[in-house]
């Protein structure tokens, strides 16, 4: 029979075993939490839109045409597994969905998946060169702005941009092709290719002017608010110049809500800009989805639903982990 002593020093040993292994665990916690909640935005996602597809119409109708017989239509529902029940349509679609499979497109006959994965490069192209491009103009004329906003030069820029805040990015699209491809002649309006950098000029620029001026903004108040802080006037009472003031003082700290906008800007991005994609005739999967909801190609509409969500879900985990990097204070114990 063991003393308690013998108890009580096993108790202490399993104690301390499962210490270190929630210790080893520790760091994985955060992205266990992450895979969960991309899960059920997954689950979510392709649940709803399995059911809202199908009532969006008959592919059949649209694959046959407005001539086909009933016998021919019937032919296509069966030849798609259209004709079964709802109910067994969502469980072979999620059993397959755990393959990643989602099918072939109904339009072309491809596997749905590796259409969209060929078209996914061109929009994570136009969607980085626009971000690149508003970030390289919005920080340093934000900064220039927000860093004495009372000027009354810096007040008119500053009503311009509010002004261009408000213009519809489709507007800004068909006047940078009236002058740059119609008037001028130097630049492509239509269509792609990797290897002509000036195909890409005209889309990705269209995109960033609808950006520019929302970060601009967001940039300038965070350092014209910076810069009424207390360890501003406190530099400022040292001699410090004015660069230093604005480059090391005032405008890391104004970085944090800028990052929030980009993050949303950029998620906003990999959804597909639609409306960009087709003006340009750009081959992405913006333009893919416009194609695939009017020819009611499920199978490829739910892959790019799939990836979209993928894709949001990754940028915003990203832009969360950004804030850790700029603020040190979120990197602090228990924040």
């Amino acid at each position: 029979m063991s003393s308690s002593r013998d108890i009580a020093v096993e108790d202490s040993a399993g104690t301390d075993y499962k210490t270190s292994a929630l210790s080893l665990l520790a760091p994985f916690l955060p992205l266990l939490s992450q895979l969960q909640r991309l899960a059920f935005l997954l689950f979510f996602v392709t649940t709803l839109l399995f059911f809202l597809l199908r009532l969006a119409g008959d592919p059949a109708l649209v694959l046959a045409g407005n001539d086909a017989t009933p016998e021919q239509l019937a032919a296509i529902r069966a030849q798609y597994g259209l004709d079964r029940p709802l109910i067994v349509q969502y469980f072979s679609y999620m059993g397959n969905l755990l393959q990643l499979d989602f099918g072939k497109s109904l339009a072309s006959g491809e596997p749905a998946m590796g259409k969209v994965l060929t078209m996914l490069p061109a929009t994570l192209l136009i969607a980085g060169l626009a971000m690149l491009t508003s970030v390289c103009i919005a920080f340093p004329l934000g900064s220039w702005l927000g860093f004495k906003p009372d000027r009354t030069e810096r007040r008119g820029v500053a009503g311009i941009i509010f002004v261009l805040q408000g213009v519809p990015g489709f507007v800004t699209a068909l006047l940078l092709i009236q002058v740059f491809a119609v008037n001028l002649r130097w630049l492509p309006s239509l269509g792609m290719s990797y290897t002509e950098i000036e195909t890409w000029v005209l889309p990705a620029g269209s995109l960033a002017s609808f950006l520019i001026p929302s970060l601009t903004r967001v940039v300038a108040a965070n350092v014209a608010e910076a810069m009424r802080e207390d360890y501003i006037r406190t530099a400022r009472a040292s001699g410090a110049p004015g660069y230093v003031l604005l480059f090391r003082h005032a405008l890391p700290n104004a970085l944090l809500g800028a990052a929030a906008l980009i993050g949303t800007q950029f998620a906003f991005l990999m959804g597909g800009a639609v409306i960009t994609e087709t003006i340009f005739a750009w081959p992405g999967i913006g333009w893919l989805l416009i194609e695939s909801v009017q020819t009611l190609d499920f199978p490829v509409v739910q892959a790019l639903a799939f990836c979209i969500a993928i894709l949001v879900f990754s940028v915003n985990t990203a832009t969360d982990l950004s804030f850790r990097f700029i603020d040190p204070r979120l990197r602090s114990k228990g924040a």
